[in-house]
């Protein structure tokens, strides 16, 4: 299921289809492994290292990453994940990007800073709004995640046609999270790099 998000995924990008509102094909393989992946863990539980090892472990992690359209599953998955964390049963890096991953879509800050948006005025991509960025370093390294990526200093604006096109996108975004159940109406957005 992972081969084919990636599979897909590369198409998309080769075609230049990849970038802007979400793709029907893209998010198609997104609903068909969520939805796999929720008989699987009917089944089986958290399909945690010791039942699908390493490699299945982070593949699951992986789907419910991208079961964007999905918020009921992808907090679910989360709960899941962190009891296997708290057990030894897959890394704490999985439950940390899963965790900003819902933050950033329900218009809350990250805190781990795994999330980064492109900035509509130079196009330069900077982490989603940040709840501790002073001591965000430290809580990457409790999840076993090295530093956090430089932040780019502010570039020359972008032509404004372009400045246009990635704030269109955005609030397509926006609209998008709103429909799906993320975010309440009239609830504003972070920026990236905000603080």
């Amino acid at each position: 299921m992972r081969a084919e998000d990636l599979r897909v995924r590369d198409e998309l990008m080769a075609s230049g289809e990849l970038g802007g509102h979400y793709v029907p094909r893209m998010e198609a393989v997104h609903v068909g492994n969520a939805t796999r992946l929720r008989e699987l863990i009917a089944i089986h539980g958290w399909p945690a290292e010791e039942i699908a090892g390493e490699d299945g472990a982070k593949a699951a992690w992986f789907i419910a990453q991208h079961a964007v359209g999905e918020p009921e599953f992808q907090r679910k998955a989360l709960a899941l994940v962190e009891a296997c964390v708290g057990a030894g049963r897959v890394p704490a890096w999985h439950a940390a990007y899963l965790e900003d991953r819902i933050a950033m879509q329900e218009g809350r800050p990250q805190r781990f800073g795994t999330q980064w948006m492109d900035d509509p005025l130079d196009g330069r991509a900077r982490p989603w709004l940040l709840a501790e960025p002073e001591s965000v370093n430290e809580l990457r390294a409790s999840v076993g995640l090295g530093p956090l990526h430089p932040v780019p200093e502010p570039g020359p604006p972008l032509p404004e046609e372009e400045q246009r096109s990635i704030e269109e996108t955005r609030q397509w975004w926006e609209e998008w999270l709103k429909s799906k159940g993320w975010r309440e109406p009239g609830i504003a957005s972070g920026k990236a790099g905000s603080r």
